[in-house]
């Protein structure tokens, strides 16, 4: 990435820094009502504490302890044009690619394509079309998020406020801090059952899960340097490790036992699987612009979509396709079927058993993969607690990383013996909001076409909307998907006509009727309100 300072030097800045800038600023006061904010910066970003407050003085040491300890102390305060890199180089631009596959090629991934055949009971085939198409649909809506990281310098939920309004995007905040604590949930059970499957009756899943917890905390709280570094080079291992995964496993693939049940109840797995896949693929999405805030606002939006695009569908087809030939030796093969029944991490332990002392090894880079996945929502978690209000601003994100840490941990020990119910509960839960989400992001897009956003206002409530219409369309979007969600313990009534199983339809129709419902409500809104 450009130089090898110049992140370190624009993410951990001298808070003198920030005093000379308040003074300029009170000495010329800008009209940010007339003038590009690209060109004018916004006020001082750093945070002041309450007058008079002890805890608030203590708080503001211990981020001067951060910085002078090299750790990134900024929270969601706004990142200037003046403080980002000055340049990108190639490096630069390919760190981008290799972040996301970095992330996204885990073993958590490779446990989500094992429930097309074990789950839902489809064929090879069909569980590989549903999962890379899933994918590619999901990762088109993260990578159009990524793009607003250089142009607004503002972190996703905080761009999110230019649609929700200040207060209705608090719950979409509480809605994400669920989800990337969930995603970590995951991460920890699948890499503390690889480690315990690599030393049986040695190595407890519990000791494992913490393990992947401390490591995951420690990269995130050094922040967005350490961050950068280690998605740079954590993909290589891993990607060696999965091809030695296939080349090994795939003589157990089954590619012609056909999915089970009749048409329409096929029809709706299919249909389930795919949306669960585009589920994994869009929660990206609340968090992708997090990791850009530090490139230039110049720099080229079409090539941080394009690849972001290309590192998340190439990493979720290596990893989906892989769980998917995993999971379908599991009728044919016993051992598989007796693996499997200890947890999904085993079957990926058993996929490599061939292997021996080396099939160990492999395993154990395998769950150490999933930190390079646990560390990107634990890092925009600690960033996300901070919008939920202005004195939760006030705590140093380092402190909202180790709580964020401290609550995944201890629900990952409480539940990993449920890995396939969290998976199948969870996961596609999670991506109706986001799918609603994002239908009025793209929609406030179009209505802000002309005029564009003023990136001054983003912590100016009385400049951001007032968010009504965005608040009605999100919970008439929320109605839709209800009624046509599919999961075990619900299934809608529109869902229902679709098969034995039904067949989940919540993202779509959840996202189809806040697109319908949000552009006459927002054009109320600008009528009466005027923002």
């Amino acid at each position: 990435m450009a130089p090898e300072h110049e992140i370190a030097t624009v993410a951990v800045r001298n808070e003198r820094d920030d005093d000379i800038k308040t003074v300029r600023s009170t000495e010329q006061p800008i009209d940010y009502e007339n003038k590009k904010d690209a060109t004018y910066p916004p006020e001082n970003t750093s945070r002041a504490n309450p007058s008079g407050s002890r805890i608030g003085s203590l708080l503001r040491a211990f981020e001067q302890q951060l910085v002078e300890y090299n750790l990134e102390a900024r929270g969601i305060e706004r990142v200037a044009p003046d403080e980002r890199m000055k340049r990108l180089s190639w490096v630069s631009y390919l760190q981008t690619l290799l972040l996301w596959v970095s992330i996204n090629l885990a073993a958590n991934n490779i446990t989500l394509g094992m429930l097309g055949p074990a789950v839902y009971g489809l064929s090879f085939k069909d569980s590989a079309l549903c999962a890379v198409f899933g994918a590619i649909a999901g990762s088109l809506v993260s990578s159009w998020v990524a793009t607003w990281g250089p142009v607004s310098g503002i972190r996703t939920m905080a761009f999110g406020r230019y649609s929700m309004g200040w207060w209705p995007s608090k719950i979409i905040v509480l809605l994400n801090l669920i989800q990337m604590i969930g995603y970590c949930l995951i991460d920890c059970v699948v890499g503390g059952q690889i480690l315990s499957a690599v030393s049986p009756g040695g190595l407890s899943v519990a000791v494992g899960i913490v393990i992947i917890a401390i490591i995951s905390w420690v990269v995130a709280t050094f922040g967005i340097q350490v961050f950068h570094y280690y998605e740079r080079f954590a993909f290589l291992p891993q990607l060696i490790v999965v091809c030695i995964l296939f080349g090994v496993s795939s003589a157990k693939f089954d590619l012609s036992t056909v999915s089970q049940g009749d048409a329409r109840t096929v029809a709706g797995n299919r249909l389930s699987f795919f949306s669960i896949c585009l589920s994994a693929a869009i929660t990206y999405a609340p968090l992708a612009a997090d990791f850009f805030v530090y490139y230039p606002e110049h720099t080229s939006r079409l090539t941080i979509f394009s690849l972001t695009l290309t590192g998340l569908v190439f990493s979720f087809t290596m990893a989906l396709v892989c769980g998917i030939g995993l999971a379908s030796g599991i009728s044919t093969y016993p051992e598989y079927a007796a693996a499997y029944d200890l947890g999904q991490g085993a079957l990926i332990v058993e996929g490599l058993g061939p292997l021996h002392g080396f099939g160990k090894f492999c395993s154990v880079i395998i769950a150490l993969g999933l930190i390079a996945n646990t560390v990107a929502p634990t890092y925009s978690a600690g960033v996300d607690f901070q919008i939920l209000g202005r004195y939760a601003e006030k705590v140093p994100r380092v402190i909202w990383n180790t709580v964020g840490v401290i609550i995944f941990t201890v629900c990952a020990l409480a539940g990993r013996s449920n890995l396939s119910e969290i998976f199948t509960n969870f996961l596609a839960l999670m991506g109706y909001w986001v799918a609603i989400w994002f239908a009025i992001l793209i929609e406030e897009f179009i209505f802000r076409w002309r005029t564009g956003y003023n990136w001054a206002a983003w912590r100016d409530p009385s400049k951001l909307p007032i968010g009504i219409a965005a608040f009605t369309a999100f919970v008439i979007g929320w109605v839709g998907a209800i009624l046509c969600m599919a999961q075990v313990w619900y299934i809608g009534p529109l869902a229902k006509l679709v098969g034995e199983y039904g067949a989940d339809m919540g993202n779509y129709v959840g996202f189809s009727w806040a697109a319908l419902v949000y552009p006459p409500l927002r054009l109320l809104e600008l009528h009466f309100v005027g923002r």
